[in-house]
């Protein structure tokens, strides 16, 4: 991308180092995001790499998952059980502005790399505790996914219909968001530090996400008592309906201002006079009338008429697409959100693309790195380490 001055634009946090020793997708996608938003991200693993690089599905010989979590990053492999790795991180955290990792709560301390540790070596860095359970709190030493976020926070009870049981979210919900919690925070350390001076050390957990997925259902139950149901696609205005060729999903139509132009459109404008549905709660409460007849308009059509008539008529809905269909998607491919790059092991693979768009900074995009592709470029270029010296680590084992 190029500025007004027909220069090349930089990243809105070029300048910025990150050290990403986070493993799976809750800790390395926080990484993707300082690395999207134009810093400079270090993936430390281990000298034979980061396990999740072996995770399918593949594209030729490629992990999708890996590369969705660590392209655009340099990577250092290292063996941080060696007192000469531990030496290298160090001086690393010395010249670094954010460290992420999400070990159980604990076990950085025992690396020798807490934030007690790192303060003492940089004070202005700015330290990202990723874990399932804080690190505080009466689970705080318990293993967990992404899954136990859902399960423990009641999200998953609501999920699935209404008949059926509890229903796991089909993607990692609970660590997309922890990510985000992850990166936010950070941003704002990095703010804050402007002014103090110093960094500070911040904690976010798989557990306390979940629990902001519900955080209205809670409010509800603990100020009121209410103990809401599972409610599956919804019902009436607010519902998925069976076309000819698949599904399309129609929302919140039962908005004051929506709902006329939804009666007009599917050909019943007496909707709009009859008393039962005059507001939303009758709408909700005497849905079935209204329910059985877009069951038959959408019966009558496809998919594409479906949507495009009532997306005309300024009704939100959408198809609701399987993943063939979704990656053809014309937003998918103008908005940039996949965009393919040159892969070392692929050729080419699609990997997240432009996550926000700025109106002057690059959203820089890169192809995922081999395992320690960065290591004489990290330790030379950037901690002045002979070749030499570079040469000895490797042949004793300490870098790959």
């Amino acid at each position: 991308m190029t500025n007004g001055n027909g220069t090349q634009a930089k990243g809105a946090l070029d300048g910025v180092r990150v050290l990403d020793l986070g493993r799976y997708q809750a800790g390395p996608r926080c990484g993707l995001m300082f690395a999207r938003l134009g810093a400079d991200v270090i993936k430390v693993e281990a000298i034979k790499g980061d396990e999740s690089r072996s995770n399918g599905p593949r594209v030729r010989g490629q992990s999708a998952y890996w590369v969705q979590y660590n392209s655009g990053k340099r990577s250092l492999s290292i063996n941080l059980r060696t007192e000469e790795g531990k030496e290298v991180l160090r001086d690393l955290v010395k010249v670094s502005d954010v460290l992420i990792q999400n070990f159980r709560p604990g076990t950085i301390a025992k690396m020798g790399f807490g934030y007690e540790d790192l303060k003492k070596l940089n004070k202005q860095i700015v330290m990202v505790n990723v874990s399932a359970y804080g690190q505080y709190g009466p689970f705080r030493d318990r293993v967990g996914f992404d899954t136990i976020g859902q399960a423990m926070s009641g999200l998953m009870s609501l999920t699935g219909p209404p008949e059926g049981d509890p229903t796991v979210q089909p993607f990692p919900l609970i660590d997309r968001i922890t990510s985000l919690h992850a990166t936010i925070g950070a941003l704002g350390a990095l703010y804050e530090r402007q002014f103090s001076g110093e960094g500070q050390a911040i904690d976010v957990c798989l557990a306390d996400t979940g629990f902001t997925t519900c955080e209205i259902p809670l409010t509800a139950f603990l100020g009121a008592g209410i103990v809401p149901e599972r409610q599956g696609n919804g019902d009436g205005v607010t519902n998925s309906y069976k076309t000819t060729d698949g599904h399309v999903y129609l929302a919140g139509a039962s908005s004051d201002n929506i709902f006329p132009r939804l009666a007009d459109t599917v050909g019943h404008p007496e909707w709009k006079e009859d008393p039962r549905w005059q507001d939303r709660t009758g709408r909700a409460e005497e849905s079935g009338e209204i329910e059985a007849a877009l069951i038959a308009w959408f019966g009558e059509r496809s998919m594409d008429e479906a949507e495009k008539t009532l997306n005309a008529a300024s009704i939100p809905c959408a198809p609701v697409n399987d993943i063939p269909r979704a990656a053809m998607s014309e937003h998918l491919r103008e908005r940039e959100v996949l965009v393919e790059v040159d892969d070392p092991v692929a050729g080419k693979i699609h990997v997240t693309g432009k996550i926000v768009k700025f109106s002057r900074s690059d959203v820089p995009v890169g192809s995922t790195p081999t395992i320690g592709q960065h290591n004489e470029e990290i330790m030379g270029d950037l901690l002045g380490m002979s070749g030499e010296k570079i040469s000895e680590l490797r042949a004793a084992g300490v870098i790959g």
